[in-house]
């Protein structure tokens, strides 16, 4: 009994052995590795917007419509809310328990240019919780939720962008949210999420916001929004805020601002606040970059990550690969990164300086300290303008970072290695 008990103990220590690893050394579960597309026929009963009034009318406002398809589907114990090819016009939608968005081939929801068909409730945004539009497309406690198919969800996002641009000329202080305008999607306190195979595209403001969610799969999306001839502001692709076990693969982003997004709070108390927290367990891997920002970006309303990873992605007309923007206003720790398996290009590798947009202590005498620890980027092949582009500051402390076998052609190839305490090199190739 005590050989097969000894057996037994080595046949588990070599599946741990083998199995891959978050970069602070804790196992990755199967369920990232578990990516089949929802099947709509196991979802319940179908309801097809045409079947109950609904009309194909890119100029006709259907909220109401829709949202009442949504309302039968859900008092009949739930179902799939089918958008057929075809163009439909909508503000504000509220998904409810066991409904799910399905959008066939050449469908398109489109999102109304008129804010006032979009309901003010109490949400989150920006690192706040606080009353603001609804997205086009919302859901809050809807556990299993999907969105699917080969459609569009289009949120029309041009007024907008214009209206943001002439505020921005005449108020240049002026905020995000000053100019009022939706999100394209919201899903709320929720777990068991997929979203996949949909275009996401022209949002006028963040394109996909997840908050308080565990268990989310973003898979086959294509998310874009112009940065010509009018520029989509703060279209960021995918913002994970409060979130836990979440997967980003074979996805295209191409956006105006970040790709990807971590938040989770704001403010000299951010950490106290009971609706914000921290990101973990954050895989994004195998997808295709445009134009952005940034392919992966820690802040700006950011107070707690770990566990995050960004590998086997092709990257070009970036900004910045990595981004960490630390607030001198909030207290923030970033820990366990992993970069890895990269090509293309962008104009600074690593991106790493204060970020005071918004500046604002709220009275706090003291200035909160942040970090940024254990950072890893490794088998990476890429192109840039400037390759460490990192500034020393009192505000922050950075430290155990590891550079691993990359391959960098940099019109400015400099590093400043006594920024970061304990700062490994291996297999470094930077070409002037």
């Amino acid at each position: 009994m005590k050989f097969i008990a000894l057996l037994f103990t080595v046949f588990i220590s070599l599946q741990t052995f083998g199995q891959e690893k978050f970069p602070d050394g804790t196992p990755i579960p199967d369920w990232f590795r578990q990516n089949n597309i929802v099947n709509i026929k196991t979802l319940g009963g179908k309801y097809r917007i045409t079947d109950y009034g609904a009309v194909n009318d890119s100029t006709l406002l259907q909220t109401e419509k829709i949202q009442a398809v949504i309302d039968l589907a859900s008092q009949k114990g739930g179902g799939v809310i089918i958008i057929p090819k075809g163009t439909f016009l909508s503000g504000s939608l509220f998904f409810k328990p066991r409904t799910h968005l399905y959008l066939e081939e050449g469908a398109m929801l489109k999102g109304s240019d008129d804010i006032s068909n979009f309901a003010i409730v109490d949400t989150r945004i920006e690192g706040q919780s606080l009353k603001y539009f609804a997205a086009l497309v919302n859901a809050d406690r809807v556990d299993g939720f999907t969105i699917s198919g080969k459609g569009t969800i289009n949120g029309n996002g041009e007024r907008y962008w214009k209206s943001f641009w002439l505020r921005r000329k005449v108020i240049p202080k002026c905020t995000n949210m000053d100019e009022l305008r939706p999100r394209l999607i919201y899903i709320s306190n929720s777990n068991d999420v997929q979203l996949s195979g949909v275009h996401f595209i022209n949002s006028p403001f963040w394109t996909t916001h997840i908050y308080r969610c565990n268990n989310v799969k973003l898979l086959g999306l294509h998310i874009f929004a112009p940065s010509a001839p009018v520029k989509a502001p703060s279209s960021d692709a995918v913002d994970l805020d409060v979130c836990k076990n979440v997967l980003i693969k074979n996805c295209y982003m191409s956006v105006n601002d970040d790709a990807v997004a971590l938040k989770g709070g704001k403010g000299p108390w951010a950490d106290k606040d009971p609706n914000n927290g921290g990101n973990s367990n954050i895989i994004i891997e195998d997808c295709t970059y445009g134009f952005c920002h940034s392919g992966l970006t820690f802040g700006s309303e950011s107070v707690y990550n770990r566990n995050i990873i960004l590998r086997r992605c092709k990257i070009s007309n970036a900004s910045r690969l990595l981004w960490l923007k630390m607030r001198p206003d909030t207290p923030q720790h970033y820990e366990y990164i992993l970069v890895e398996d990269i090509t293309g290009s962008a104009k600074s590798f690593l991106y790493i300086k204060p970020w005071t947009q918004f500046f604002d202590l709220k009275g706090r005498k003291d200035m909160p300290m942040s970090y940024s620890n254990n950072v890893t980027m490794r088998n990476i092949d890429f192109k840039c303008d400037v390759f460490f582009n990192v500034s020393r500051s009192d505000q922050y402390q950075l430290k155990d970072f590891t550079f691993e076998n990359l391959n960098i052609r940099a019109k400015d190839g400099k590093c400043d290695k006594e920024i970061i305490s304990n700062f490994k090199w291996d297999k470094v190739k930077v070409n002037n």
